[in-house]
């Protein structure tokens, strides 16, 4: 039997999936470092436009903490459904 779960079979469930998961965790992860370390040297809070993206800003950071770990949880979802076709392939 062959693999059902190809990566271009299970690419939006990956999508919706991995990058709901990776960017709440994310935002998380960025609220919480800032919480740690405080402010620091964010003196803009960068929520505008372009600062919304801004690493340098404070919004900014969290904001590519979110894209960051959302695309990282994407790979990972990918990589585990065409392990888990495998599997079944095998089975």
């Amino acid at each position: 039997m062959a693999n059902v779960l190809s990566p271009a079979k299970t690419f939006w469930a990956s999508l919706v999936g991995g990058v709901l998961t990776g960017m709440g965790n994310g935002s998380v992860f960025g609220a919480a470092v800032n919480c740690a370390v405080g402010r620091g040297r964010f003196s803009n809070w960068g929520g505008w436009m372009g600062d919304a993206y801004n690493p340098a800003t404070f919004t900014g950071f969290i904001d590519w903490i979110m894209i960051v770990f959302g695309i990282a949880f994407m790979i990972i979802m990918i990589i585990a459904l065409q392990r888990h076709g495998e599997l079944e392939a095998g089975a």
